[in-house]
Formats: structure tokens, sequence, C-alpha cells
């Protein structure tokens, strides 16, 4: 009788695992709105789950209460930031008339450059066939109230769904954690991948209260600094600056054209760029100096990585697949057992000597 297991030769598992991830990254692709919430939700929990434990441990507080009680101080934390950062932006939108003067200016110190570019631009549009009219009336057009209110039951329905998914994972981590060791542990042992899970759910939350605490006291100290300074705002610039620094490149980038803007508000003259340079200041010693030092080797990851996860995700579900980006990265490198434990492990004894052979 001939075996009916199938054997695969190694090129066809590796098309059938390439075809699988195509399956699967178009689907997640596709299901946006549903599938972008849960994975924040899931991987919040993962950063979160330390915390419920010590709360149920510690305090003996009901998990159903925990898990309740966490994303509801998030959304009461949201809450308060937007408060803060609300008067703000009013202040931005009411010198917007300002802010383009002061740009125009600054266009204008390099009008004859501009004007270079825009012959240019203009030949090889005639040489294309096309006029300057066809890109005015191309341009996008504002957002009217009718596109927002359009565009807030989706967003409404992700963040039940965010706020949903982290409640019941929060509530049922540990029976999620046992099923996945029972049907998926055949190859390393169920305790053994338990165990895998545990330390990767522990170096998450390690990294991430690291780095929560290091963008806590990068936004204490700018928002110190522009205090000085007497920037309008100084707290509000210094909590955006924490929040933003968690999507790396993209963050400080947005901080920048913020304070820029910002400072043309504010001061006049080269006063104006002292905002931004202090935050350049700040982040670059947070970046180069207190980030590693804090954080370590151990559990340090590869820029190249993070820059290709960061631009991945964020070519995949935009801005929330850049606030995922980094910690996505960190859970599938912990759970490849890239990291060091940071628990320390118990020594083995040592294995026996071999008795000698015996001689005839």
């Amino acid at each position: 009788m001939t075996d009916p297991t199938i054997r695969l030769d190694p090129m066809s598992r590796v098309a059938l695992l390439v075809l699988a991830g195509v399956a699967g990254f178009t689907a997640l692709k596709l299901a946006e709105d549903i599938f972008a919430p849960l994975c924040l939700a899931l991987v919040a929990g993962i950063i979160l789950s330390p915390l419920a434990d010590t709360l149920e441990r510690r305090l003996r507080l009901p998990p159903m209460s925990v898990a309740a009680a966490l994303p509801m101080l998030g959304i009461i934390a949201v809450g308060a930031l937007a408060f803060a950062v609300e008067p703000l932006v009013g202040r931005m939108v009411d010198q917007w008339p300002t802010i383009r003067w002061e740009l125009r200016g600054v266009v204008n110190d390099f009008r004859g450059f501009v004007q270079n570019v825009g012959q240019v631009g203009d030949e090889v549009q005639r040489a294309l066939g096309g006029n300057g009219n066809d890109a005015e009336a191309a341009a996008p057009s504002v957002p009217s109230l009718t596109d927002a209110l359009f565009v807030a039951p989706r967003v409404a329905a992700q963040i039940l769904i965010f706020i949903a998914a982290l409640f019941f994972f929060l509530l049922t981590r540990a029976d999620i954690y046992a099923w996945m060791a029972r049907h998926a542990g055949q190859r390393l042992g169920g305790e053994a991948l338990l165990t895998r899970i545990r330390t990767a759910e522990r170096l998450v939350a390690h990294y991430f209260m690291t780095i929560s605490l290091i963008n806590a006291g990068l936004g204490i100290a700018l928002a110190i600094a522009l205090g000085v300074l007497g920037m309008p705002g100084a707290i509000a610039w210094g909590a955006g600056a924490a929040l933003l620094n968690f999507v790396l490149y993209v963050g400080p980038a947005t901080m920048v054209a913020g304070l820029l803007l910002g400072g043309l508000i504010a001061f006049d003259g080269w006063t104006s760029i002292f905002p931004a340079v202090i935050y350049l200041v700040l982040n670059g010693i947070e970046s180069q100096v207190v980030t590693p030092t804090f954080v370590g080797r151990r559990i340090a990851v590869n820029p190249l990585a993070i820059f290709v996860s960061l631009v991945f995700w964020l070519w995949f579900w935009g801005p929330l697949g850049g606030v995922i980006a980094i910690p996505v990265l960190v859970i599938v490198l912990a759970m490849l057992d890239v990291f060091d434990d940071p628990a320390p492990q118990a020594e083995e004894p040592p294995l026996p000597a071999p008795k000698p052979a015996e001689t005839a």
C-alpha cells in the first residue's frame, strides 16, 4: 500500500507560504476598517497585560473590573489631551491668514529660484500637451461638513471595535494563551510556547513602558523650554511631542513642521524658528543618548528593520499603521526569541561526566 501522506518539496512549501501571506495581507487590506482597530487593540492589550496582572494579583481586583477600567482610563486621557490641545488648534486656525503671509514672505526671498523652477515646469507641461489651468482644476477641494458627517460613523465604529476588542482581550488573555499553547505548540511543546508568549509579553511591555517614560520626559522638557521662550500653549506642545514620538521619523517631522508654523504665529523674524530648533536639540539628545542608555542593547531593534516596518505599515494602513508598526515589529522579534530574556533564568545542573570506557 502507498503512503497516503502528501509530502511537498521545499520549493512548493515556500510557494504555498508566499501565496498564503499574499492572501492574508490582501484580506487585511480589504477589511481595513475591521482589522486595523482589532490589531491596535491586541497590541495595546499585550502592552497593558503586565499592568492588568499587577492590578489583579496585588490589589485583588476582579478581572472584569480591570478589563473595563483600563480602556476607560485611556478614553479619559485622550479626552483630557484633546481638551488641552483644542485652544492651540483654534488659535492656529484663526491665525492661518497670518501664517500664509509669513510663508509668502519666506517664499519671496527665493522668488528667483521659484520662478526658474516654474518656467521649467511650464515648458515640460506644454511639451506634454497640458496647461496650467488643468492643475488648478484637478486640485482637491477642501472637505465640507457633509463629508465629515459621512466619515464620522466609520470612525465611531472603529473606535467601538477597538474598545470592545481591548476589553475582551484583557479579560480572556490567559485563555487565549492557553489555547495557543495547546493547538500551536506541537513543535516546541505547549509549555515552551506558553513560556515564549509570556516572555514576549513581558519584553514588549518593558520596552514600551521605558519608551513611554522617555517620551514623557521629552514632552516635559519641551514644555518647560517653550514656556521659558514664551511660546503659547507650551503644555499642549509638550503633550503632542510625547505622543508623536511613538511614531518614529514621521512623528518628529510632524512636530518640527507644527513648531515652525507655531513659531511664525508667536514670534517675528529669526526667533520664529527657535521652537523647532529647541525640539530638534531635545529630540536628538533623546534618540542618541537617553533611549540607547535606558533601553539598552538587549531590546535594541535594528534601525533598518524599524524603517522598513514603518514604511510598510504606513503604506498599508495609513496613520494607524504608523502607530502599530513598531509594536508589531517588537512583538514578532520577541516571539522569534531575538531578544534576551530580562528575567533571570535558573541555572541548570551540570551534566554528569561520561564514564571512561572499560578496557578488556
